[in-house]
Order: structure tokens, then sequence, then C-alpha cells
């Protein structure tokens, strides 16, 4: 019967036939026989003992049918598929996967209905990338105004927001209002949701390249939905505290004001709904004190999972490309850049 091992964050998956095997590093380790007294077989190390943060970085079978894993801190373990079968407490193959990494999925060609199509992936993926939009032989700030009128006449409306109509993100930027924030510089901008301090934040934005960076400016985007329900299924504790935990979310700028607050994730019918995400615009909040250490630790598991890059789409944008993406449903982010970087953003509402 065929066998293969599957490394994740915190645990990993052991396909036997069309059934699987979920072990957890934590446990796999205390249950390490090695850790036993060698005359009396009694365990000798707790489990405190083991780093929390403990993982695998490689497992294999051996002629012996034997799992033998590699940990972080260099050890070797081995644990019988006998044995593995017997203590199993996790038995089928998860019902969720991590979101997904391979931004070739999410490229939508060229061509008539262009802004349908777009949308169509959107409303599969949460995202997608259109190479090349340009009319001439370079890319003008008139080919973002053609495709706003694509998505226009395809059933959406343009957003103005404190910035303005259309934002220019590039850091000599004269056409815009409230610039005094991060998108206008050249440092790199973590994962986040646009605009998380509005009751309702706009729905999608277009990001139209212009100009490429000398260096750096590559984009990244995550799944933020599918990493929602990964959560669901691996840390049910971390779920329920970030979907009925209101934190605040603040932008105060020289001449812009506002704040809301809001778990960072919403569900509606048991399903996600909207994601508010933004680490530059959390403000102080108030749980009950023996609840802030569990929120903290729920808010790390769940944006480990999501700056975890096996678990984004990376890709460079060239002049004329552009992402249009869900603000409801993905995280968005830039790295740091050198060079007359210019990429044009626009929000969208459905009509």
């Amino acid at each position: 019967m065929s066998k293969m091992i599957r490394l994740y964050d915190r645990w990993l998956r052991i396909g036997v036939g069309e059934d699987a095997l979920s072990f957890h590093y934590r446990w796999l380790r205390h249950q390490c026989d090695q850790d036993r007294h060698p005359k009396t077989g009694e365990r000798i190390v707790d489990s405190v003992d083991i780093p929390s943060e403990i993982f695998a970085t490689g497992a294999a079978l051996n002629d012996d049918d034997q799992m033998i894993v590699t940990w972080s801190d260099g050890r070797q373990s081995r644990y019988s598929m006998q044995w593995l079968k017997q203590h199993a407490y996790c038995v089928g193959p998860m019902a969720v996967e991590p979101p997904p990494s391979d931004w070739s999925k999410i490229v939508v060609p060229l061509g008539a209905n262009l802004a349908h199509l777009v949308l169509e992936m959107v409303n599969r993926c949460g995202v997608a990338v259109v190479q090349g939009f340009k009319r001439q032989q370079s890319v003008e700030p008139d080919d973002t105004e053609a495709l706003i009128e694509e998505f226009s006449k395809a059933g959406l409306e343009i957003v103005g927001t404190h910035f303005g109509r259309i934002e220019d993100l590039r850091t000599d930027n004269t056409t815009n209002q409230n610039t005094d924030q991060l998108g206008y510089t050249n440092a790199g901008v973590n994962l986040h949701t646009d605009q998380p301090f509005l009751d309702q934040p706009p729905r999608y934005q277009l990001l139209h390249s212009m100009r490429t960076a000398d260096s750096g400016g590559e984009s990244f985007l995550v799944d933020a939905f599918q990493a929602v329900e990964y959560l669901r299924c691996i840390d049910a504790e971390a779920y329920q505290l970030l979907t009925t935990t209101p934190v605040r979310f603040h932008r105060k700028q020289k001449a812009f004001e506002s704040i809301v607050d809001a778990p960072i994730l919403q569900i509606t019918n048991g399903q996600p709904t909207q994601v508010r995400y933004s680490y530059f615009t959390h403000a102080p909040f108030r749980v009950p004190f023996e609840k802030m250490e569990a929120w903290y630790r729920a808010y790390d598991r769940f944006v480990d999972l999501v700056r975890n890059p096996s678990h984004q789409y990376r890709f460079l944008l060239q002049p004329g490309d552009f992402v249009f993406y869900d603000n409801h449903r993905m995280l968005h982010a830039r790295t740091a850049f050198q060079g007359p970087r210019w990429v044009r953003g626009v929000y969208f509402n459905p009509r």
C-alpha cells in the first residue's frame, strides 16, 4: 500500500491508500521513544520541556515501515506505522486545504469581455491578474480610465475615498489627498485589507501598474477566506475568538480620521463574508483580562498562516499588468522597492 508524507506548519499527514493519518508535531515529539529511560522504559521528558514551536524539517518511511522524523533542533525520532495507526487521533483527510499559491491559476488572458472574465475569476478565487493591458506601445494613465469604463459596464461603480477617485501610488505623488501613509512611500507594506476603519470598506480594488521599480516592489496576496476555513479546521478556539471579539481600527491622518470596532473575521450563516486585517491601523482595544493572551495567541495563529510564503500568490506587476481582487476576502501586500514605481489604485462596489 502506497504511503506519502506531507509536512504542514504544525503537523504532518501520512497518506495511507485513500485514507490519511494526521499528527501534531508536538504530540509526536512527546511520544518519542528516544526520550524514555533505557532500562525502565519510563518517559524522562515532560511535554512542557518540548519547545512549543518544534517542527519537522523532514520525514520519510524506511524499509522497515517506520517513519523517520528529523526535527528542527536536529534530533531524529522513529515511529512504526503499526504504532501510528494504533494511536492515531485524526483519521481521514483534512476537510480544508491551506490557501493556494500558484498564481498562474489566477491569470486571465486579454480578450473580449475582459471585465466579466476577471469578475468570474474573482468570484471563484478572490483575485485575478491580467498582463499587458495597454492600448498603445506604452501604458498611459488613460488606460486606467479605460479599465474603469470596462468594469462599469460589467456592473460596478467607482468608489471615491479620502485619497480621491484614483490613487497614484508613487513616492512623488502630487495628485492625491491624505498621502501621509505607507502606500505613498517606498517601504514594504505587509499583508492587509484596505479601509477596515470604515463601516463599509470598498468591495473591490484594481491595481494597475504604470511603472516597475528598479528593484523590489513585488506584490503578494493571500486568500483570507481559505485561511479562515483552514483555521476553523485546525484551531477552533482561535477561530471562535477572532470571529467574536471586536477590535479597534483607527486611521488618523493630518486631515482625516475614522474609527471602527469590529472582529477580524466576519462570519454570516457559517461562512466567512469579510476580513478586516490591517496591522498599521490597529488601535488599543479592550477584551476581558482573562481572554487577552488567548486573543493574541489566536491572532498570531492566523497571521502565521497568511504570512507563510507557501500560502501566498507572489508576482511582479510589469507596466500594463493589473491585479483585481476582492478586498473583503484577499489580503494584499508589497515588498520594499527602489526607484520610481507607479501603480494606480481604484476602488469599486457592485452597483
